[in-house]
């Protein structure tokens, strides 16, 4: 893919978490595990950032945005409401791509179970360090160790 020409200021996590949101109602962990792929992909494929306020920290159920939670912490388990697609900016194309193939690679899967498959990723892990399972933490997760973890995924996935 070449390089996004999106000029991301007017874009924010929230609007990213919103994509998601148009598709069907979504658990919190699994919305955060969601943006958590958009944003790696997106730093991975178009070497570029799709929003502001994309830092993600490595927290015991898998990556976590801050601000995200912040927003959707009262939910706990509920499902977040569907919403409608005047919510959402419209991302330029190549952004649009990358969110396409995000929620088509893990959209079907369980919050649960993102974060069993995030817990077995390198940016995650190396974010873990040698912290305990359960001992909070709010390290960042690397944009290098994401670019260079899915980028390795991807090389790989075109030599099949």
């Amino acid at each position: 893919m070449e390089q996004s020409p999106q000029n991301i200021s007017g874009f924010d996590i929230t609007d990213v978490a919103n994509w998601f949101l148009v598709k069907e109602p979504i658990q919190h962990k699994k919305l955060q595990k969601l943006c958590y792929y958009a944003v790696a992909w997106h730093y991975t494929l178009l070497d570029a950032p799709v929003c502001q306020n994309d830092e993600f920290q490595a927290w015991v159920h898998g990556p976590v945005n801050r601000k995200l939670f912040d927003k959707y912490k009262n939910k706990k388990w509920l499902p977040i409401s569907k919403i409608s697609e005047a919510d959402v900016p419209e991302f330029d194309v190549l952004s649009e791509e990358v969110l396409e193939f995000v929620w088509e690679s893990y959209g079907d899967s369980s919050g649960d179970r993102l974060e069993r498959i995030s817990h077995n990723e390198d940016p995650w892990k190396n974010a873990r360090g040698t912290l305990r399972p359960k001992e909070n933490s709010e390290n960042v997760i690397s944009v290098d160790d994401m670019k260079r973890f899915y980028g390795a995924l991807f090389e790989s996935a075109q030599l099949v």
